[in-house]
């Protein structure tokens, strides 16, 4: 149906409220915002459902979220009436109309005599992966939009191992969902009644409780500098909930909070970009941080699964770590604590994505751990924690990606801040005892394993323009590689679409390799309108790693500007 149909019969139909149907009438004598709003259906992105909260197919509101939780409750009826007495679990961040939503959903699955299970308040999304597996549930959700600007929201769909839904499982969603006649219509069981006859159960506390003590397990090591000063941000979002109580009770005695930030707040007001990835999101930490002359930063996004972080440099300044070095300072302390202590379990893996650099990589080389690689998304990195439950080939340790994301251990089937949050305080507790900052000890890292630079360009491409001009670029790239940069002669192409290493990497990806210690890869981004690009050099200084990191920068980036 052409999209100015779609637009009319929205308009038109009997059920449509008048407040939507007044945003509609608003937007008549703008063709292209009636276009962009109606010329394609929301797809499921790398985490489910997201997209700009407003009234149209291409956008986040509640006949779509009534929609999405019909097609999921499809899936789930498929499966039998075991499946729906199991049920699903739900959780919320803090963001504008995410407990609306939820209810919504809610109200959905109850009409279709599915169990539901709620919070009562917003909580971290590795916590709802958690609850997955502890309520043994067929499936979770969460609404949120993680790092999003505050004009998005999102639906993100677990299956009953806790994990992100594969692409098997996100195919017959989607088939229900672009199946669905007259979804305009749907309705859902009223919530309290939802309630009285047992089909909706409001959460407790135990379920807090219960994800604390978890998280708590996951300490490697006691004996460290307790005397360790911090400051931490929520950025408005759902992590304090967890975070600074599980940091008080494991004795930290200086840690100081943004209290500007500690109040949830849907405008995201002193954050208006609440991405802890981005330097600016620190603006406020920094200040408190030279305050109080704090050694460590730390940040969460909303939903409270990216950890973000500045450490203090000789000169008093704060560096952002990027997720690179996060992930490799973790994997050095998981991996140097477990063989000082417990021993490093048999077959264990470190589990991470095809653009996220060697450095990590090359530090679990040298304990003798293999690491695998998945496609971007945790729903990949923790799908190997599934297969390897399957099959015991091997033991998922940890698993990690560059956009600052981390999980260690498997009772989390995500990427999780509040333990990763936990684990970088500590690791920077036990460097301090033993005279090294954190900035230090990133410096003897790269002396042992080399200078890893890298360079992100984020290539923003709103709209159908936008996406349109993503596809020229990616063919562009495709059928003429820059052969030539500076000294540097492309060596390798994985076009991971067109001829990828193994049926399980095919996605629109490219990486070109330019000897053993140079590459950049390129990809649409599965959550936001924009391109990809990642830049990474290797080399044993960080004068001559910076130098060719930069080149290969300008020279992507001044390719990318060419193509129309």
């Amino acid at each position: 149906m052409d999209y100015r149909a779609v637009y009319e019969e929205w308009l038109n139909h009997p059920l449509v409220d008048s407040k939507t149907k007044e945003e509609l009438i608003g937007i008549r004598n703008d063709p292209k915002e009636v276009e962009d709003r109606f010329y394609r259906e929301l797809a499921f992105g790398t985490a489910g459902l997201r997209g700009k909260m407003a009234a149209g197919t291409n956008r986040m509101n509640p006949y779509i979220i009534r929609r999405i939780s019909q097609a999921l409750a499809n899936v789930i009826s498929e499966s039998g009436e075991e499946a729906k007495s199991r049920g699903v679990v739900m959780a919320y961040d803090t963001r504008r109309n995410s407990n609306f939503f939820v209810k919504i959903a809610a109200q959905i699955f109850a009409a279709n005599g599915i169990k539901t299970y709620l919070f009562s308040e917003p909580r971290p999304t590795p916590q709802l992966s958690f609850s997955v597996r502890e309520l043994r549930t067929i499936a979770g959700v969460v609404v949120t939009a993680s790092h999003n600007p505050k004009e998005y929201n999102g639906f993100k769909v677990y299956w009953e191992e806790g994990s992100q839904i594969l692409d098997a499982i996100a195919d017959r969603i989607t088939a229900h969902y672009l199946g669905l006649q007259d979804y305009l219509s749907l309705k859902g069981l009223p919530f309290e009644k939802g309630v009285s006859v047992g089909l909706i159960d409001v959460l407790s506390s135990e379920m807090d409780e219960r994800y604390r003590r978890y998280v708590a397990s996951c300490s490697l090591n006691a004996d460290v500098d307790k005397m360790l000063s911090m400051v931490y941000t929520p950025l408005h979002g759902t992590g304090a909930a967890h975070l600074i109580p599980l940091l008080n009770e494991q004795g930290y005695k200086q840690i100081e909070t943004v209290a500007e930030q500690l109040t949830p707040d849907p405008d995201f007001s002193t954050a208006p970009y609440p991405n802890p990835e981005d330097p600016k999101a620190f603006a406020l930490s920094i200040e408190k941080g030279k305050a109080c002359d704090a050694e460590l930063l730390l940040a969460t996004d909303p939903d409270a699964d990216r950890l973000g972080a500045m450490v203090r440099t000789p000169e008093g300044e704060y560096k952002p770590l990027t997720g690179n070095q996060m992930g490799a300072i973790l994997v050095h302390y998981i991996l140097d604590s477990l063989s000082k202590t417990r021993g490093i379990p048999e077959k264990s893996v470190i589990v991470t994505s095809i653009v996220t650099s060697d450095f990590g990589p090359t530090v679990a080389r040298a304990f003798g751990i293999p690491t695998v690689y998945t496609l971007t998304g945790f729903k990949n990195i923790c799908g190997k924690a599934n297969e390897y439950d399957r099959t015991g080939e091997r033991q998922f340790l940890f698993g990690y990606e560059e956009s600052i994301g981390f999980v260690y251990g498997t009772r989390v089937r995500d990427k999780d801040a509040v333990s990763s949050g936990l684990l970088l305080t500590e690791a920077a507790a036990y460097h301090k005892k033993a005279g090294y900052s954190l900035y230090e000890w990133l410096q003897e890292l790269f002396r042992r394993y080399g200078h890893h630079e890298e360079r992100m360009i984020n290539y923003v491409l709103e709209g159908k323009e936008g996406a349109e001009r993503i596809g020229r670029i990616m063919n562009r790239f495709r059928s003429v590689p820059l052969t030539e940069i500076g000294d540097a002669h492309l060596t390798q192409r994985i076009d991971y679409l067109e001829e990828p290493p193994e049926p399980a990497l095919k996605t629109n990806c490219l990486k070109f390799l330019y000897g053993e210690n140079v590459w950049f890869a390129l990809r649409p981004s599965g959550t936001e309108p924009k391109l990809k690009v990642y830049l990474y050099a290797r080399s044993e200084t960080r004068d001559s790693s910076s130098k060719i990191a930069d080149l290969f920068y300008e020279r992507v980036y001044s390719e990318l500007k060419r193509i129309p």
